[in-house]
């Protein structure tokens, strides 16, 4: 045989050849794969500056455009910045078009914008101000009808098909289901021991299902597009394959598969269509592919994973097949 093939390795060589391969395991997590899963994860790209050149101050929500594949952001200084589909800053809306204090943002099919805004010195109480698709503020609603209507806080929000919006609000026991003038319609409230479990995000996809997170409990609950319950999955705990602090939830429409973040464990984790764990990615870092309290995520229409990783202030995005 080949003399070279043969060669002993000295144990210098080895140690510096460990060293080698640690170091890249540990630096270089942009690329996740799973041989038995035929998963791949990959880093694209981070979003980090403003239409100003400025620079992102602690992004807590980001969403697409169905309509556009537009990019809506919001951030610490009280705007939500938009992006074109491959990010490139065009236009922000800030106090000036009468967005002071968002906190989420649907879109409908037509093209109009709810944004949830908190309570205001100027506006006193929390509500859902409604957008035209050329970005003019139209109306506010006011949710009502329901015991506690005038302290109810919306938080986040999405919108079915129908064009019925979906409401969470702070750790409230359920989730609200109203038409366009805030009437209500339902309220989607899951139940564990007998006891209301408080949501605290909200998500539809394309084939009406609706998903509740709750914090609480670390579930994620699932409803077809009657409001019947399909299931709910995610396990409770601080170790690999389980939940700690889950604070949105994705759904890639072509695979099937949800991405839940974890806000405490600074991990995207991943379940198939049936809610089984399958992987995770991330962990507490600042290099590409790591996350310092990722606070939400969405799933592009091109199958894109968008994160808004809070504490790094970036929207990190990574392609998956």
């Amino acid at each position: 045989m080949n003399s070279r093939i043969n060669k002993k390795i000295s144990r210098g060589e080895q140690s510096r050849r460990l060293v080698a391969i640690l170091l890249f395991l540990f630096f270089i997590p942009t690329v996740i794969y799973s041989q038995q899963l035929g998963t791949v994860v990959t880093f694209d790209q981070s979003v980090t500056i403003d239409e100003d050149g400025g620079v992102l101050s602690f992004p807590s929500f980001v969403t697409s455009d169905p309509l556009t594949d537009e990019i809506y952001i919001i951030d610490g200084k009280s705007r939500i910045v938009i992006y074109t589909p491959d990010f490139f800053p065009i236009l922000t809306l800030d106090k000036k078009d009468g967005v002071d204090a968002p906190q989420s943002v649907a879109i409908d099919r037509k093209g109009n914008i709810f944004i949830i805004q908190s309570a205001t010195e100027v506006n006193p109480r929390s509500r859902i101000s409604v957008f035209s698709s050329c970005l003019k503020w139209e109306r506010d609603i006011y949710p009502h009808g329901f015991a506690g209507a005038e302290s109810f806080e919306p938080y986040r929000i999405a919108v079915d098909s129908n064009g019925n919006l979906y409401i969470a609000a702070n750790y409230y026991p359920g989730v609200l289901q109203i038409n366009t003038k805030g009437r209500l319609l339902g309220i989607m409230s899951p139940e564990k021991d007998g006891k209301k479990v408080q949501i605290n995000n909200v998500t539809t996809d394309k084939e009406g299902r609706v998903y509740l997170v709750s914090e609480e409990e670390s579930h994620i609950y699932v409803y077809d597009k009657n409001r019947s319950l399909l299931m709910k999955f995610g396990e409770k705990g601080g170790s690999t394959g389980k939940l700690s602090r889950p604070r949105g939830v994705g759904v890639d429409m072509k695979s099937g598969r949800m991405y839940v973040s974890d806000y405490m464990r600074h991990t995207i984790t991943v379940y198939d269509k049936e809610g089984n764990y399958l992987f995770e990615f991330g962990g507490m870092g600042w290099s590409e592919g790591w996350f310092q309290h990722p606070s939400y995520l969405t799933i592009d229409d091109n199958g894109r994973i968008l994160v808004a990783d809070t504490f790094n202030q970036r929207v990190q995005v990574f392609n998956s097949w």
